[in-house]
């Protein structure tokens, strides 16, 4: 195998397991967790240390997955784009610090995860931007509208409905880079 053929495996491999890490432990810990409510609950709750037996579990998968970002955004998306790059990098590092400071560090955590969901925005923004499209910015509206309902009419309870449709809006962009990068 020649030396691209491989580099552009190793972009494809990475940059799909940043994202398919944390998804699938995500859903392993809904699925070990029977008191979890996808409509009811936070996803972060999956990841108090105290009070969720599936802490560890949901807690790795998040500072996995961004690792891995950050890896493949420092490594790889940097050859196609310095901005990219950079804010990829702090929705990894934003991710790893959910992680970090899961829900019994309570404001904290509360501030690191609005983080994490204001890095998302700005990497579909930025990649409008850097892209010249509006794709990403119908995904961002609907992520948007779905936190104002949640915040101002209480529907769904829990966020994590918000909470994956704000992650989900971003894959298309984030696999294409991957893509277009194994590309180069």
């Amino acid at each position: 195998m020649a030396r691209k053929d491989i580099s552009s495996l190793l972009v494809i491999i990475l940059g799909f397991l940043a994202f398919i890490i944390p998804l699938t432990f995500i859903a392993i810990s809904i699925i070990k967790a029977p008191w979890f409510s996808i409509l009811n609950n936070a996803l972060s709750d999956l990841g108090h240390a105290r009070k969720s037996n599936v802490a560890p579990l949901f807690n790795l998968g998040l500072s996995l997955g961004g690792f891995l970002i950050g890896l493949v955004s420092t490594y790889f998306i940097s050859k196609i784009s310095k901005v990219l790059s950079i804010v990829l990098s702090s929705t990894g590092y934003s991710l790893i610090l959910v992680a970090v400071f899961d829900e019994v560090y309570g404001y904290l955590h509360f501030i690191v995860s609005v983080l994490f969901f204001m890095s998302l925005a700005a990497s579909l923004i930025a990649y409008a931007i850097v892209k010249r499209t509006i794709l990403p910015i119908p995904l961002l509206i609907i992520g948007i509208l779905a936190w104002i309902i949640h915040y101002l009419y209480d529907i769904p309870r829990g966020v994590a409905i918000p909470e994956l449709i704000s992650v989900f809006a971003v894959l298309p962009f984030y696999a294409n880079l991957i893509r277009e990068v194994a590309k180069t």
